[in-house]
């Protein structure tokens, strides 16, 4: 009965395709240039994978959603180039100075090559201490332990590690295409929700979509006929950068220095995403290429569901994670330009084994 309604409806997209010219995505392997995906509720499940899964480009796929960042969409999210007026999206690799869940400070060394003539840098940190990409082998889908497109811990350590699913894979494809910023923490002060951002605070999908509305953006897929496209780079502002630097370098300091337990009662505290369906079901439907933060976590941390965020975008749905971008001089741009899509680039470090990458963004308006 499942195989016949599957057929149906494969055959009702055909027809409903040669009648206004789209093309849907219906059998996996995906087409990355269709232009009609299915909605979380509707995506087909490849053999093997957990349940929610979206691995559907392929068993040998190591993209998941920047297979959505085609030659055809990149070229034609470069008409969002208007001024030339470049933005970068990066904090220097030493912020934050002590940086959350315990992870290793930047250090910056200087070699001398040749005194007084030749010099080289000697920098060690971890790629999840700043600005950064969370990869594939970030995340694992937890009740199973299995990451992206059945990507396995011993893949990524022990006698049989590979490089199924690093980073460098990223490197080598590119990242580039439509930004859209949406700046909740200048609505929510606007509408006297003066949250603290290093507290869990949940940004949930339907504020969310106020605030589109406050800045002129339907934030609905196009599908459902909203304004984001499929292939957008999602980047959402809660003002961790902002309070950041109003606070002193102890406090910083202290809530760096936050223990890290696991569960409700985790003392690291942050705004982020509402872990919710109505969340996920927009995360998951506008098919973005990549969704990004300005905080530690994408996601309210700690979560209070019995799932995490990370796992349903990068295990489940082979959606890159960006935290800790630099969004006040974007915010500022787009407000000054009132205008909330640009064009963004990224370039992930090609580490071929690497678990995640500093994010080296940029915006051009």
């Amino acid at each position: 009965m499942v195989n016949e309604k599957s057929s149906a409806g494969r055959r009702l997209s055909q027809v409903s395709d040669l009648l206004t010219f789209q093309k849907t995505a219906t059998t996996i392997p995906f087409d990355p240039e269709s232009t009609r995906f299915p909605t979380r509720k509707d995506v087909p499940r490849a053999q093997g994978a957990p349940e929610e899964a979206a691995w559907v480009w392929g068993e040998d796929d190591q993209l998941g959603r920047l297979n959505l960042l085609t030659p055809t969409r990149v070229l034609a999210a470069s008409k969002e180039i208007r001024t030339g007026e470049m933005v970068p999206l990066n904090l220097p690799l030493d912020i934050p100075k002590v940086p959350a869940f315990g992870r290793e400070q930047f250090e910056h060394e200087i070699k001398v090559v040749h005194p007084g003539l030749a010099f080289d840098d000697l920098y060690r940190l971890n790629t999840q201490s700043g600005t950064q990409l969370d990869g594939f082998r970030h995340f694992a889908h937890v009740p199973t332990g299995v990451f992206y497109n059945n990507t396995r811990g011993e893949d990524i350590m022990g006698p049989d590690a590979n490089s199924k699913c690093g980073i460098g894979r990223w490197a080598q494809h590119g990242i580039a295409g439509r930004g859209v910023l949406l700046d909740y923490r200048t609505y929510a002060k606007k509408n006297n929700n003066d949250y603290e951002v290093f507290e869990h605070h949940e940004i949930p999908w339907d504020e969310l979509y106020r605030c589109g509305k406050d800045q002129g953006i339907d934030i609905r897929p196009q599908a459902q006929g909203g304004d984001i496209k499929i292939g957008d780079i999602l980047m959402i502002r809660s003002g961790f950068v902002e309070e950041h630097y109003k606070t002193s370098e102890a406090e910083r300091a202290s809530i760096g220095r936050r223990g890290h337990v696991e569960g409700e009662n985790d003392p690291i505290r942050y705004a982020g995403v509402k872990q919710e369906e109505p969340m996920l079901d927009w995360l998951h439907d506008c098919w973005f290429a990549a969704v990004c933060g300005d905080a530690p976590s994408f996601e309210a941390w700690p979560p209070e569901t019995v799932y995490y965020m990370h796992e349903k975008l990068l295990s489940l749905w082979g959606c890159p994670i960006g935290e800790l971008f630099d969004l006040e001089g974007l915010a500022a741009k787009c407000r000054e330009r009132n205008r909330w899509t640009f064009f963004v680039t990224c370039s992930p470090a090609n580490v071929a084994a690497g678990v995640g990458s500093h994010a080296n963004a940029t915006a051009i308006f």
